[in-house]
């Protein structure tokens, strides 16, 4: 059917997305290792979220111009702030005069070991422009997957639940598939590989009881994912959160809380999905 064929190009796409991460991470790293050499600390000065249209992060960009330290500290300060101004009005970014100082202060702070040569700058751009590359990439894939995920019939019911945005969303859809190849609840949460209890007797818990982890890791990393935001935003009025924030006031282990918590949050899903299809 066309939904099958929608299911299986969005997993395609996922798997695809995943191997774009795995060398976004790597060369992540390798740049902030070269950075450490001729502008130390740098991709820990911006906080800002990457950038919508193609996925860059504001450190990226800014080290591409301003890839040592003395590119900032060798001129005054009150100059530095003028071409960092320019710069975030350029390439689409906000500006800040306090953010600025701060980036004159720490450069000026700090010691580099590599030199100012063409040939550390050439090492320095053609790094940040191979990350670049890889983020518009995973970019596009995410746009993608939220397209295609669109054209499912469980979309809205699952981009309702807390903690589930346009990037999660289409992961989970992804990984569970039709729910309706489920028979029952636990069966999805079998699925997953979430579906240990942790190990009790009277007052003694077990803090290393794992997870059956017989499903899909992929599914799990993502509920792990959500679960994750779900703590970061604490929404009071959220069952899962409910669910986990009493289950870590009892003091359980992080896994047996995160794990509990993803247990519940698949159960919803389950139960939230099957009943909007059956009213189609």
């Amino acid at each position: 059917s066309p939904a099958d064929q929608i299911r299986q190009t969005l997993k395609t796409c996922r798997r695809q997305y995943d191997q774009y991460i795995r060398s976004k991470v790597n060369l992540k790293n390798d740049l902030i290792t070269l950075l450490d050499g001729t502008f130390p600390g740098v991709n820990t000065l911006f906080k800002s979220a990457p950038r919508d249209m193609d996925g860059h992060e504001k450190w990226t960009d800014f080290v591409e111009k301003s890839w040592h330290r003395k590119c900032v500290c060798e001129s005054s300060e009150k100059a530095f702030i003028n071409q960092y101004r320019k710069w975030c009005s350029k390439a689409g970014y906000r500006f800040s005069e306090e953010k600025a100082a701060s980036i004159y202060a720490h450069a000026a702070s700090q010691v580099d070991t590599l030199p100012m040569t063409d040939a550390i700058k050439c090492l320095v751009t053609l790094a940040v422009s191979q990350l670049n590359t890889i983020i518009e990439t995973i970019s596009v894939i995410q746009h993608e997957m939220l397209s295609l995920a669109a054209q499912l019939p469980e979309y809205p019911t699952v981009m309702r639940m807390f903690g589930v945005g346009p990037v999660l969303g289409p992961q989970l859809m992804a990984e569970i598939g039709d729910v309706r190849r489920f028979d029952r609840k636990q069966s999805l949460v079998a699925f997953a590989g979430v579906d240990a209890p942790p190990c009790q007797s009277g007052t003694f818990e077990s803090k290393n009881r794992h997870i059956s982890k017989r499903g899909s890791p992929r599914l799990r990393e993502t509920l792990f994912q959500v679960m994750s935001t779900i703590i970061q935003h604490a929404p009071a009025d959220d069952p899962v959160f409910q669910f986990l924030d009493r289950k870590r006031q009892e003091g359980k282990h992080y896994y047996v809380y995160m794990t509990a918590a993803a247990n519940k949050f698949l159960r919803i899903y389950y139960g939230s999905v099957i009943a909007y299809l059956e009213k189609l």
